[in-house]
């Protein structure tokens, strides 16, 4: 499978990316269909995984006051999880971080899959919480 990772903007991912979102936020876990467009997209770097020409996978970046990013909305569709598409998506906004000049990252990991962000060096904080019905906890990696 031949895979690439492509940066775009709201305007250039929205088409392929919120498919993506939709089918694993809205249809898989159940998060209403009014929480997942927020007003934080149209100014965040969206990360979008292409195997071929079919887009498989999303995250995005968006960057806070202070030289602080939040990665969130990441989304690989079912049959491509466990390929490391999630890595490849991650790591390229981490690279994104860098020449936007984040020193902090911070997310909402849901609790099931904080190891897989704990293997990028970043640390769980505070208590679990419930985002959208779904146990979530803040994480952080300073760079």
């Amino acid at each position: 499978m031949a895979m690439v990772i492509l940066i775009k903007t709201w305007q250039d991912a929205e088409l392929d990316a919120y498919p993506i979102r939709k089918r694993v936020f809205i249809e898989e876990q159940g998060v209403p269909e009014e929480m997942e467009i927020d007003e934080f997209d149209l100014n965040a770097l969206h990360a979008l995984a292409y195997a071929d020409s079919e887009c498989i996978g999303t995250a995005r970046l968006v960057t806070l006051f202070g030289g602080i990013g939040r990665i969130g909305r990441m989304a690989v569709l079912p049959k491509y999880r466990g390929h490391g598409i999630g890595k490849q998506l991650l790591g390229a906004l981490l690279k994104a971080c860098q020449s936007q000049g984040i020193k902090q990252i911070e997310l909402h990991a849901q609790v099931t899959v904080i190891p897989f962000y704990e293997q990028f060096g970043f640390i769980a904080q505070g208590d679990v919480y419930d985002e959208a019905g779904i146990p979530h906890r803040d994480m952080i990696l300073r760079i």
